[in-house]
């Protein structure tokens, strides 16, 4: 296990003293921003890709074709 040590500026510190309010640790807070900032980078590389994926023509016939198949309303 890694022990992280960081400078707080100001707005930080108040951030985290509203954050550990509760009762939860400085450790706890830190670790599930972490988890946060984890999630939101996949989720931005997911919606990267998915624009990316949606200007392919390539890509667009081979949906267009699949929801033919599959008899999808929208496939026309």
């Amino acid at each position: 296990m890694a022990v992280l040590t960081i400078e707080l500026d100001p707005t930080t510190e108040q951030i985290l003293a509203r954050l550990t309010a509760d009762g939860r640790s400085a450790t706890d807070v830190v670790r599930e921003a972490i988890r946060l900032a984890d999630r939101l980078r996949w989720l931005e590389q997911a919606r990267a890709d998915a624009e990316r994926l949606g200007k392919d023509p390539d890509d667009l016939a081979e949906i267009r074709a699949i929801r033919q198949e599959l008899g999808h309303p929208d496939a026309w």
